[in-house]
């Protein structure tokens, strides 16, 4: 059996790889700029950024956060988006370990079909942290949450789920109506049947996540026509309903109202703390988006156990 710090440990520096592109994504997409060309430059001294200098947080020490030419200081966000983003995707590798060792097919092909949907869940853990990490950066820097990462998101969530359902077993996932009790019909031919499918496990899977797509969609833009109906001005932008699509198309419906509930808090916190400093009023701007991020992060990482608990509560 392979250690799973192997695993870790090259999420971890495949982490740091995409984190430093996701560095360029942040700096450039929101100012409409190409991503691929042209190559990274200083911002003061506008040199073209060496191949050496370019390694994922290790050149920003080596460099002691200055540029090599103009000696302009190198902005703390560099290492702490690659740092993130190792971070996530050191958990990633702990998970796909567990899918292919533990609970998946590995190295005896135990079981194909759970292997292969943990597998996928693993790597949509990755795709999400990557978008929600670059568009917690972005709206907080310039309240923009670009559509090149909200709608591409939207299309992977889906695109996954799709793809995980085609692993479901035979009966995984089904919605049964009549479990408990038989189905009797009145008609000539009747017959009595037990546990009767509704929805297969595909139908059920990936209906059941355009459902929750289309339910918090309608949920925010609710509650930005109230309230701007209250207020006569607009108080969430579309970028926010979108970004909170994108993370329901990957996780589902709860847990993306766990997001939304954990943005919420956070952004209130925020905005009480900017007014205890006298640093905002009621009309300053908040970066909502930013927190709903952090909220989508949480929840992907703890959503089902939150809810489990929450759930339990009333039991």
């Amino acid at each position: 059996m392979t250690p799973i710090w192997i695993y870790e440990v090259f999420g971890a520096i495949l982490g740091l790889c995409f984190g430093s592109f996701l560095n360029v994504c942040i700096g450039r997409i929101p100012h409409g700029e190409s991503i691929v060309k042209p190559r990274s430059r200083c911002p003061e001294c506008r040199h073209e950024i060496r191949w050496f200098d370019n390694v994922p947080l290790l050149s920003w020490i080596l460099l002691r956060a200055r540029c090599r030419d103009c000696k302009a200081s190198i902005s703390w966000q560099y290492p702490l988006v690659e740092l993130a983003t190792g971070v996530w995707f050191t958990e990633v590798g702990n998970r796909m370990w567990h899918a292919w060792w533990v609970n998946g097919y590995l190295p005896a092909m135990r079981d194909f079909s759970q292997g292969s949907i943990l597998t996928l869940d693993a790597l949509g853990l990755a795709i999400l942290g990557f978008l929600l990490i670059g568009l917690i950066v972005m709206d907080w820097q310039t309240f923009t949450l670009p559509n090149a990462f909200t709608f591409s998101g939207i299309a992977a969530g889906i695109f996954l789920v799709c793809t995980q359902a085609i692993f479901l077993g035979p009966t995984d996932d089904q919605i049964v109506l009549n479990s408990a009790h038989q189905l009797r019909l009145r008609s000539p031919g009747s017959f009595a049947s037990r546990g009767n499918v509704f929805l297969t496990g595909p139908e059920a899977l990936i209906f059941g996540r355009l459902a929750a797509i289309v339910g918090v969609v309608l949920l925010l833009l609710a509650v930005r026509w109230l309230y701007k109906l209250l207020r006569h001005r607009d108080g969430m932008g579309l970028g926010d309903v979108k970004l909170l699509a994108m993370i329901a198309a990957f996780l589902g419906f709860w847990p993306s109202i766990l997001a939304l509930f954990a943005g919420v808090v956070l952004a209130t916190f925020y905005a009480v703390w900017l007014l205890a400093r006298k640093q905002a009023n009621a009309l300053t701007r908040l970066p909502f988006g930013s927190f709903l991020g952090i909220g989508g992060l949480v929840s992907a990482l703890c959503g089902p156990g939150l809810i489990d608990w929450y759930m339990g509560l009333f039991r």
